[in-house]
């Protein structure tokens, strides 16, 4: 019996659904899927990648399946500079830029900054923030950070929350689960909610300025390396007028 069986049901699980649930979706049988899991059956390449669509399995996760099952893996992590990802960088460094006035970043899987437009450069740099910092070190131990940000406790509070899907989706991510568990350690006063807001801002005091902005996070629906599948490009948006015009008026100084 190779590790396969026990990883395919260990995602099964995960994810919440029965081998017959499986079944259905990858259009086989449940006893097949029995036979997976216990070893009396031999996936093959096309049946390791449809299962792992099934079950929204990340890239990397995927290759310990391939190798679980003695097969070689299907996908690698290419450095930034490799030619291939010239086009994505490009489109990458094209939404930022056309995001001005307002802030725009991406973050690798362990929120470390990757890229940053003008704006988020101003915003973030006030407090030494720049690329390949780590957005949760900076949340979390950043005097100037932490300052600036009037509702640390509900940034903190959503992180928290965040952080625990990113590690679920990834079937467990110690480091983003360590994370969170120091979120919810230093939230001082849960925030409490009647009715819940349709978003939550992270509000920001930068001087005589106050910045309320909610973001939107993009990812990249096709991508096959490793790394640009677990990239995240994080767009702000104003949650009022008073920062809208704050922005546009120093887009334009």
């Amino acid at each position: 019996m190779t590790a396969f069986g026990p990883a395919l049901k260990d995602w099964r699980t995960r994810r919440r659904m029965s081998q017959l649930d499986l079944a259905l979706e990858a259009e086989v049988s449940s006893r097949h899927i029995s036979f997976l899991e216990t070893g009396r059956a031999r996936p093959s390449r096309e049946m390791i990648l449809r299962l792992s669509e099934r079950l929204e399995i990340p890239r990397e996760a995927r290759n310990a399946m391939f190798t679980a099952a003695g097969l070689a893996p299907a996908y690698v992590a290419r450095g930034r500079d490799a030619k291939d990802l010239a086009p994505v960088h490009d489109a990458v460094t094209w939404m930022l830029e056309r995001h001005a006035p307002y802030p725009a970043f991406s973050v690798d899987r362990h929120w470390c900054l990757v890229d940053l437009n003008a704006p988020a450069s101003m915003l973030f740099g006030a407090a030494g923030l720049g690329p390949s910092t780590s957005m949760i070190d900076a949340v979390l131990e950043n005097p100037a950070l932490r300052s600036a940000l009037v509702n640390l406790d509900e940034v903190l509070w959503h992180g928290a929350a965040r952080l625990r899907t990113e590690s679920a989706h990834f079937g467990g991510d110690p480091v983003l689960d360590r994370a969170a568990s120091r979120f919810e350690d230093a939230i001082e006063t849960t925030p409490e909610h009647q009715v819940y807001p349709a978003i939550i801002p992270s509000v920001y005091r930068m001087g005589d300025m106050t910045l309320s902005l909610f973001a939107t996070i993009t990812q990249f629906g096709t991508a096959e390396d490793v790394a640009l599948s677990e990239l995240k490009i994080e767009m702000m948006f104003p949650a009022d007028e008073a920062t809208r015009q704050a922005l546009e008026a120093l887009g334009t100084s």
